[in-house]
């Protein structure tokens, strides 16, 4: 495994020039986090949920997110509709299985979604993306279990039988396609103690998305740029309130340059 250079700083130029829209169907916890993480970076950000608009968003937006954190049968049902939109139209589907591994419903649905879409990229911590791999193992909740597999191994495996990216957050984050895989190793221990910084993490890999075509090089690149922006707002914050506000700001004053030099990214 070696240290790797990656273009995070390019990509997020190009969103904050081309100002992508990214369609949610998300985590009603975390919606208003989510939306303004992207505002941070230059996306658009949309959380359109009612089924009878949800095909109509997905046809204007550039890439779609789903989170079941907070998930309902009916909201699923409206996640499919804007799935099936994207997928007509071309645009790439991030969904975070969040939970995954903790209830009969999250398993179900998750797999529902990933059976009667095509979802490119599969977004969760250990114990939520092997579960959707097929271990069995128990989410707490939200919150991961641990998982006594090669994550990596069970990643690229994942990935090849899905045709898709995954992506496991964690300490190190791991990013997998059939071809290649990173591991990403910014990020800060203080993420750990606000609600909210997985599902920002899928709806900064959304807007990556929406600018790159290589899913992979995008999350990875989302996962650096809002990583160490991570880095820099804990050096400066006593507690999780002050450093949730200083993320925001060092997210969008974020630079190419601070990217490049602060990238820990291996292959």
């Amino acid at each position: 495994m070696k240290k790797i250079k990656i273009n995070a700083g390019g990509l997020l130029e190009k969103i904050r020039e081309t100002k992508p829209l990214v369609h949610h169907l998300t985590n009603w916890v975390t919606i208003y986090d989510c939306a303004n993480i992207l505002k941070m970076i230059g996306a658009s950000p949309v959380m359109a949920h009612a089924k009878e608009e949800v095909r109509d968003m997905a046809q204007i937006a550039s890439s779609l997110v789903l989170n079941i954190g907070t998930l309902t049968v009916d909201f699923v049902e409206a996640m499919k509709l804007a799935a099936e939109s994207a997928n007509k139209k071309g645009i790439p589907v991030v969904l975070d299985v969040c939970g995954a591994g903790a209830t009969r419903l999250r398993d179900d649905k998750a797999f529902e979604l990933l059976n009667e879409t095509r979802i490119d990229i599969i977004k969760g911590n250990a114990s939520e993306v092997a579960r959707i791999a097929g271990e069995k193992v128990q989410t707490k909740g939200v919150d991961a279990a641990a998982v006594k597999k090669d994550l990596i191994q069970l990643a690229k495996k994942l990935a090849e039988e899905r045709n898709c990216t995954v992506v496991i957050t964690g300490k190190e984050d791991i990013v997998a396609d059939e071809d290649k895989y990173y591991l990403v190793k910014n990020g800060d221990v203080m993420m750990t103690h606000v609600v909210g910084t997985g599902c920002m993490a899928t709806s900064m890999i959304g807007a990556f998305a929406a600018v790159e075509k290589d899913l992979s090089l995008a999350a990875a690149s989302a996962l650096v740029c809002y990583e160490i922006a991570a880095e820099l707002a804990a050096k400066k914050a006593k507690g999780p309130a002050k450093f949730k506000e200083l993320l925001f700001d060092h997210l969008y004053n974020l630079n190419k340059e601070v990217i490049d030099k602060g990238q820990e990214v291996y292959q």
